[in-house]
């Protein structure tokens, strides 16, 4: 009965959305996403993927300077809803990838800050964090992101207050993770804070996943050198 109620708990996020571009990075979607197939087993959850139009989404490059050998090789997500017709969300999902490099993403930054006041929940993956800074909505907040763009990352957003030394930050309903498979690790402290640790620990367990617990464990900011956090 005691699960039973916590599995109907009002207040706990149902409506999901995976926000996708084209050369996004496949594990900074599809780690969470699998984290978060698993809780919906055992919560009343909705998915929605949700891309500037309706055509399938790549992992491949479209830059021929980063495809050198052009390699065929990637994956495809088909969106369920465009920018026009999302679905009010409770949590959103920004992966990172070599396709934020790009310079029409000008409607992606513009989705981002409308729906944001109504979220409970953002969490970005990487350098999926460059979408929420250019939407101006991580201004005076504290965030990480992948530690081999760090410069690059501090110039986007200077009014960012940029954690160097963390796996993952959280800074109000905003959850910013590091690079790449780092957005495994925050997903899972966030189904912990929000459904509890039990959940998160027995989905880490059927994963087989060894998780880091710690947020401000991070050997990869010492593999780039940078300095600690003042």
């Amino acid at each position: 009965m005691a699960t039973e109620s916590l599995k109907t708990k009002e207040g706990l996020p149902v409506n999901y959305g995976l926000l996708v571009f084209p050369t996004f990075q496949a594990l900074d979607a599809f780690g969470p996403m699998d984290i978060l197939n698993l809780l919906s087993r055992d919560y009343p959850m909705n998915l929605s993927i949700i891309a500037q139009t309706l055509e399938p989404v790549s992992t491949k490059h479209r830059d021929p300077s980063l495809n050198p050998l052009r390699s065929n090789f990637g994956e495809s997500v088909v969106p369920t809803h465009d920018f026009s017709n999302a679905p009010p969300l409770d949590v959103l999902i920004i992966p990172g990838g070599y396709g934020l490099a790009a310079n029409d993403l000008d409607l992606v930054y513009e989705f981002v800050k409308r729906t944001y006041p109504s979220l409970k929940y953002l969490i970005t993956i990487c350098n999926g964090c460059w979408v929420a800074a250019r939407a101006g909505i991580l201004d005076g907040k504290r965030a990480t992101t992948n530690k081999s763009g760090w410069e690059m990352t501090k110039e986007i957003r200077p009014d960012v207050n940029w954690v160097a030394h963390a796996r993952w930050v959280v800074d109000g309903n905003i959850w910013t993770s590091s690079g790449v498979s780092a957005g495994m690790d925050a997903t899972l402290a966030f189904v912990g804070e929000v459904y509890g640790e039990e959940k998160a620990k027995e989905i880490a367990i059927v994963m087989e996943y060894e998780r880091h617990e710690d947020p401000s464990w991070d050997p990869f900011a010492d593999i780039y050198n940078l300095p600690k956090d003042t």
